[in-house]
């Protein structure tokens, strides 16, 4: 990829609700996701989308209080409840369908649920350590995010219903099979510090590489820590994005104008948050991409007391 990179400096501002959207950004992924394995499931059931009615009407009434901070608080604190409401839910349908309990597709989709449920617990903890602390760094264990990312990634997998694989040995990479070569370091070897929020655009960042790459492809991400910076570097090998729209493809619900046939569960805020965030935390945000080539994106993040 030899075409310059492009320092992004500024967006057009946020709205209020948008702003809180925008914070609930990964949550609103993960709420897409379980909402259409639920349709799914009851599809697979009984034919019928709306089975698991009482299960859906909490995750549109999650998905309407992403817009309020103080309600999307509340449902946070109140995750492990509507995940036990959702599962009841189910095993009532199960009962009413015992014929159906051993279908693979069923399995299948229990399987994929559950999933997401462990994925929204992390959510749930990341989005109330943050409200006690909103711009906090904290130190972790790099292990700890490495396989934090690893479950996101087995979650996007599954979701796939044997689409593909997501693999990290690039020795075991089939034709329909996503490498992701990502290293973690800082000066220590054994934890970083970040702030909580940018594992949200981290996570953000590296979903979006993979849903606009095609099976076969790369994301390779490194986030590396020194004493005086934050260091995130992600590159893909997907379709890129048109060069006059590198500028714009920032600002909030855009997408290129290259992907309107690609699937995606998202609202088109990853990068906008990427970019926000970055700000916040008085760092800078670089870009790059070439159509058919793919895309890279570089931050660098001050660490506190280091900004001036």
């Amino acid at each position: 990829m030899n075409i310059a990179e492009q320092e992004i400096l500024t967006i057009p501002p946020l709205d209020p609700g948008q702003s809180a959207l925008l914070d609930m950004h990964s949550v609103l992924n993960v709420l897409n996701v379980l909402y259409g394995e639920l349709t799914l499931l009851g599809l697979t059931l009984a034919d019928d989308d709306f089975l698991l009615r009482p299960a859906l009407d909490l995750c549109e009434r999650f998905q309407k209080d992403l817009t309020d901070p103080a309600a999307s608080l509340r449902q946070a604190a109140a995750m492990n409840q509507t995940l036990f409401t959702i599962e009841r839910t189910i095993s009532l349908e199960l009962d009413r369908h015992p014929e159906k309990k051993n279908d693979p597709a069923v399995q299948d989709s229990l399987a994929n649920i559950r999933s997401v449920y462990k994925v929204m617990e992390v959510r749930a903890r990341e989005i109330l350590a943050r409200a006690k602390a909103p711009g906090e760094w904290v130190e972790m264990p790099i292990e700890e995010l490495r396989t934090d990312f690893q479950r996101v990634f087995a979650a996007i997998e599954k979701n796939s219903r044997g689409r593909f694989r997501i693999i990290y040995n690039l020795g075991q990479q089939e034709l329909s099979d996503y490498y992701i070569d990502l290293a973690i370091e800082s000066t220590n070897g054994r934890t970083v510090s970040l702030p909580l929020v940018f594992k949200d655009v981290m996570r953000d960042l590296m979903a979006n590489a993979r849903k606009y790459t095609q099976p076969g492809g790369t994301i390779s991400a490194g986030l590396y820590e020194t004493a005086a910076t934050l260091k995130f570097t992600i590159q893909d090998t997907g379709r890129g994005i048109p060069a006059d729209e590198l500028q714009t493809v920032m600002h909030y619900g855009r997408r290129g104008s290259n992907v309107g046939e690609v699937r995606t569960m998202g609202g088109g805020f990853g990068l906008t948050k990427a970019f926000l965030v970055t700000k916040q935390f008085g760092g800078r945000f670089w870009i790059r991409s070439e159509l058919g080539a793919g895309t890279r994106i570089r931050i660098e993040i001050p660490r506190p007391g280091q900004n001036g």
